[in-house]
């Protein structure tokens, strides 16, 4: 990173930094929406998680903050069963679960994640997570809402836009060009909304009806035991994507991150920024992999820009007509491009277990993927109305604990921490 990087003028500092938000700006505004979030609320905890970030590590690591994918199946289920606010109090819980690993990693060293979450725990529980969320998906393209419980739009109608929805999005991601190639959900909505607007699906009455200027929808939390037990199992799997993408943000620029700041900085940051969007009612945040992408295409390495792109994030927070057009979007749409990012959850998972060589035939892996996978997927329940853990919340407990209880786990090493 050349000094020349940190003298750049201000113009072209927020240039970059108004591109950076652009590239992430898709994921960050549709993952609210699936869960019934306020989109603008979203914008506005991702500015101040990632200058919360950027405070911590004292401004070196260039990453941009926003929602996380990882926690839309315990929020929507949480949602249901005791409300928003209740989440919000789940997702400051989760975020302490980062401020204790990272106190853990300043006592113990990175190693120490390595035994406790190694590949066999994690993969099948992010695999979990993308798979379990698939109906929702498939609902949402065929013009149902998330659950199927009730027909948004006729089924005929809500293909004929989610489909090409999802193919723009496909083909953007694999045959687009330079900057184009990272934003492949903003092409997709695009596409998705025009054919909408050509078929009269969008309604625009209430966008020209909301003021320009106007405060986010913030949701003050409620502290609840069963969301809490909703939430925080769950952040295990981000954490471990945290230090991928610690590591992959490090190899991009030529720096070893895991060192310094540390990794307990960065797990820190991270869990601030959870935490105060839990105190905001918005969506937990996760490191960027396209902004990642981007910073690697446009060799922007100045941390400075994100701290343009947060500004700019909260700025669009408090643009009333914004939010509103962004909740006008139709179901179907968001359903065609889910069908892809959720099956890129499972996927990751997946390549989790390849690039870490992880032997299934080994029982005692096969005992760990099988379980998890099944209580995952399956939607098993255990307890009773006054205590009940489920779904994604308990594939990643029983993962965790069958990976401790087991005979013959000698460990594992994560090859990543120990190049860096």
């Amino acid at each position: 990173m050349s000094q020349t990087e940190f003298n750049d003028p201000l113009w072209r500092q927020g240039i970059s930094g108004a591109q950076m938000l652009f590239v992430a700006f898709g994921a960050l505004v549709l993952m609210p929406l699936i869960t019934g979030m306020d989109p603008n609320v979203a914008l506005f905890t991702a500015g101040i998680g990632t200058l919360l970030f950027q405070l911590v590590t004292k401004r070196q690591v260039p990453v941009f903050l926003a929602s996380s994918f990882a926690f839309i199946a315990p929020i929507l289920a949480a949602k249901g069963e005791f409300g928003l606010p209740a989440v919000m109090g789940g997702i400051i819980a989760a975020g302490l679960v980062y401020i204790l690993l990272s106190v853990v990693v300043k006592l113990r060293g990175p190693s120490f994640i390595d035994r406790l979450l190694p590949p066999v725990v994690i993969a099948p529980v992010i695999i979990s997570i993308g798979l379990a969320l698939s109906p929702v998906a498939v609902n949402m393209a065929m013009g149902k809402a998330g659950d199927g419980s009730v027909e948004l739009v006729p089924y005929q109608t809500a293909m004929l836009i989610s489909m090409p929805a999802l193919i723009t999005t496909v083909l953007v991601a694999v045959l687009g060009r330079g900057i184009f190639r990272l934003v492949p959900i903003l092409a997709g909505i695009a596409v998705g909304c025009s054919i909408a607007a050509l078929l009269g699906v969008i309604d625009s009455s209430a966008v020209s009806q909301a003021a320009w200027i106007a405060m986010p929808n913030f949701i003050a939390p409620e502290l609840h035991w069963g969301a809490i037990l909703y939430m925080v199992p769950v952040a295990l799997a981000p954490a471990i994507e945290h230090i991928g993408g610690v590591v992959a943000i490090g190899n991009v620029t030529g720096k070893n991150f895991v060192k310094k700041p540390g990794l307990h900085r960065t797990l820190l940051g991270d869990g601030l920024a959870t935490s105060a969007a839990g105190l905001f009612g918005g969506p937990p945040n996760t490191t960027y992999a396209e902004v990642t992408g981007a910073v690697m295409l446009t060799k922007s390495y100045n941390p400075k820009i994100m701290t343009w792109a947060a500004v700019f994030a909260i700025a669009l927070a408090f643009i009333g007509k914004f939010g509103v057009a962004l909740q006008s979007i139709p179901v179907p749409v968001m359903g065609g491009i889910l069908c892809l990012l959720f099956g890129s959850i499972a996927v990751v998972g997946l390549n989790t277990l390849i690039r870490h060589q992880v032997d299934l035939s080994e029982a005692r892996n096969l005992i760990i993927v099988s379980v998890t996978l099944v209580f995952g997927i399956g939607g098993m329940v255990i307890g009773g109305q006054e205590f009940a853990l489920s779904g994604i919340s308990l594939c990643a407990i029983s993962a965790l604990l069958l990976n401790l209880l087991l005979p013959g786990g000698a460990g594992w090493r994560n090859r990543d921490l120990e190049d860096a």
